[in-house]
């Protein structure tokens, strides 16, 4: 067992003194002009900086329906192990990533708010979070580095100390308007980058007024007025309340402007005789301390509109009025976020045409893809995470279908079903569909994604079932939609009872594409004797070789040369629904492929050629379906040659699909009693 003092060396060993000091440097102006000189990028502005750390983690790009989309590693959360990933947002971040862009190159994005819209739990605050936590990370290093600066000042309780600009400003503003031109111009000369060094603003009212009292002390003399100044390097962190600040609205009576542009420090009066001194004032509101950096505005539109003006000042001037001082310089960065019913108010009030009109909108809709939705909830329900408790297989992904169904507009087309469109969405191929009739539905449904059920409700009911004791050590995919079900009638933002209903419908189309998934999982287990399917793959292909070489097929049990075994072909192929009209095609486009594979030197396995696969495993299952005698299970007795089968298809369903004993129990049954409702209709009939 390690003692104390172990321990204190194993922390540390863990610590990185050399990377605390380059994060804590201090100089003189002198020598961060040096650091200028050689690196201009230290001076960039906020949007700078937010645009270049995002491309900083690169980007890939990728096509969806005939659509050039760029996906940004940033998103992936790589600062934090991916705990605020965002998933299938491409459009949305895209729009917001080109908004930084515009803003960083000066073309006017710069002078708005950005204004993050859409339902509740679409990702709007993880988005701003990973902004502002990326930049914190990134002020951490070399790349990201940024500097402010500090007073050498004489107190009456303190001494003499370093007392830092409230609003962490660049270093740069202490040089004097008339020589900025010509400094700049002689940093800029010998760099060809992507923006050059500018120094606009005034400093703020403290730092003005220190300067302006060593001005006098000095009669002028500026040198010695930057020798009571160091220079230090600074790390954004909202936590410290540098450079990154948060604005959640109060009611009405409590809101106050000071939050954002500071107040009065009343114990200091007495000590400078009045309180229009900018030292007796704390320049510590929400804008004040999020200068250089990120200022994020929860449910911004549910701001008072006596807010909402500093807003307009903020983004359009990038100047803000703390109480009795002039107008003061800010470089921040404003993205607000909000829901539909307060954007729709805001469109109504006439009053709000002018913030309106200093906006710029992303819409941040709830997914449509199944595989993007299906990753969210992995990454909170896996192996890792969970403990005790097993998830079935198919748990996340029916209750995932579920959610994107109530988000999607029924196609205008009579011919696709809303369980089809949401296939074609998720790159699924059907039929008579390309990717233009993709791009058709995707143009005339403009608002899918802004209404329907959230990931909060998803994730609120997995968690449900889970504490559950219903399912033992098991969760399934009809405990999950219990869940959801029971729910809807506690919903706060569901008050429609067609709209429960319609959701309920939904749930019954989700069970029916359950139905099939485990009924196509348990026929693969019972038919994947790997050896019967090579053995059925062979005949097929020798029968199809030789009728569509018009030759005869040789008899391995009589030795005699017959026809190609029509019965045995179309078998096979009425499995994946090739019409009899279209069997010569299908048998020729199998021998093209195999002898395209032939040329390049590839062996033919029949596991390349998907429907060929599942045309063999359903015929396979067809033909072993009565000897295992699956419905069995539905009554009490089993004989023994039965279970000895049954036991070698659910080792199968835990080894080769990831069900456990309960769950795999639980399927088997479930697909038994589904089949023998099949067999009584048949009987029935």
């Amino acid at each position: 067992m390690a003692d104390g003092k172990d321990l204190i060396d194993l922390v540390e060993s863990n610590l990185d003194m050399d990377s605390f000091r380059e994060r804590h440097w201090t100089g003189s102006l002198e020598e961060y002009l040096g650091i200028v000189s050689k690196n201009p990028r230290v001076t960039r502005n906020a949007f700078q900086r937010i645009y270049d750390m995002i491309l900083s983690y690169g980007y890939e790009e990728v096509t969806r329906f005939k659509e050039k989309l760029i996906r940004y590693n940033f998103f992936n959360d790589p600062t934090d192990n991916g705990a605020d990933a965002i998933f299938g947002l491409e459009t949305s971040l895209m729009a917001l990533v080109n908004s930084f862009k515009s803003a960083a190159r000066g073309y006017g994005t710069e002078k708005r708010v950005l204004l993050l819209h859409g339902p509740v739990g679409s990702s709007k605050s993880t988005i701003v979070r990973l902004i502002k936590k990326g930049l914190e990370h990134h002020s951490r290093t070399r790349e990201g580095e940024i500097f402010s600066f500090s007073w050498r000042m004489k107190d009456p309780e303190l001494g003499e100390h370093w007392e830092p600009c409230p609003m962490h400003e660049e270093p740069l503003r202490l040089i004097p308007h008339e020589a900025r031109t010509k400094v700049m111009e002689q940093i800029n000369s010998g760099h060809s980058g992507d923006y050059k060094v500018e120094v606009e603003g005034d400093l703020c009212p403290f730092c003005r007024k220190m300067f302006q009292e060593y001005q006098h002390e000095y009669e002028g003399d500026w040198r010695k007025v930057i020798d009571h100044v160091q220079v230090r390097r600074i790390v954004l962190s909202e936590k410290d309340r540098v450079g990154i600040g948060t604005f959640q609205p109060k009611d009405e009576k409590n809101q106050d402007s000071t939050e954002l542009t500071g107040d009065i420090n009343y114990r200091k009066i007495a000590e400078y005789g009045t309180d229009s001194d900018p030292r007796a004032f704390n320049f510590d509101g929400e804008f004040n301390i999020s200068n250089r950096g990120v200022i994020e505005f929860i449910e911004v539109l549910k701001l008072d509109v006596a807010f909402l003006y500093d807003l307009l000042g903020a983004s359009q001037e990038h100047k803000i009025k703390p109480k009795k001082f002039a107008q003061t310089d800010i470089d921040e960065v404003i993205i607000g976020h909000t829901n539909e019913p307060e954007y729709k108010r805001l469109q109504n009030n006439e009053l709000m045409e002018a913030f309106r009109d200093r906006t710029v909108k992303i819409d941040v809709p709830y997914l449509t893809r199944l595989d993007d939705e299906i990753q969210i909830y992995d990454k909170d329900y896996n192996a890792r995470r969970i403990s005790g408790k097993h998830i079935a297989p198919h748990t996340v992904k029916i209750a995932s279908m579920w959610a994107i169904l109530t988000r999607l507009d029924p196609p205008k087309k009579a011919q696709l079903s809303l369980i089809q469109k949401l296939k074609l969405y998720n790159g699924k191929t059907l039929p008579g569909f390309t990717e233009d009739n993709i791009k058709e539905l995707k143009d005339e449904a403009l608002r899918e994604g802004m209404d329907g059920i959230s990931p909060r409700y998803i994730q609120d009911k997995i968690s449900n079932a889970l504490v559950s004791d219903l399912g033992g050590s098991c969760v399934n995919p009809f405990m999950v939609l219990n869940e959801l079900e029971s729910g809807l009638d506690h919903h706060s933002l569901i008050t429609s009872e067609e709209q429960k209903g319609v959701f309920r419908e939904l749930l019954s189309v989700v069970k029916e594409e359950y139905e099939d998934i485990v009924k196509n999982e348990v026929q693969r287990a019972i038919s994947a004797d790997e050896e019967a399917i090579q053995r059925l793959c062979a005949n097929y292909i020798d029968n199809i070789k030789a009728y569509t070489q018009k030759e005869r097929v040789k008899n391995k049990y009589t030795g005699k040369d017959e026809e190609p075994d029509e019965r045995l072909m179309r078998s096979i192929e009425e499995k994946i629904d090739i019409p009899d009209s279209r069997k010569d095609d299908f048998r020729r486009e199998i021998m093209n492929y195999i002898g395209a594979l032939a040329i390049d030197g590839k062996p033919f396995n029949y596991r390349t050629n998907e429907r060929l696969q599942k045309a063999l495993e359903l015929k396979l299952f067809e033909d072993q379906k009565d000897t295992i005698k699956l419905t069995s299970l539905v009554t009490t007795v089993i004989d023994k040659d039965t279970q000895e089968k049954i036991d070698v298809v659910k080792s199968r369903l835990i080894k080769n699909y990831n069900y456990c004993e309960i769950c795999s129990t639980d399927v088997l049954n479930f697909v038994a009693s589904i089949f023998a409702r099949g067999d009584v209709k048949e009987d029935e009939g």
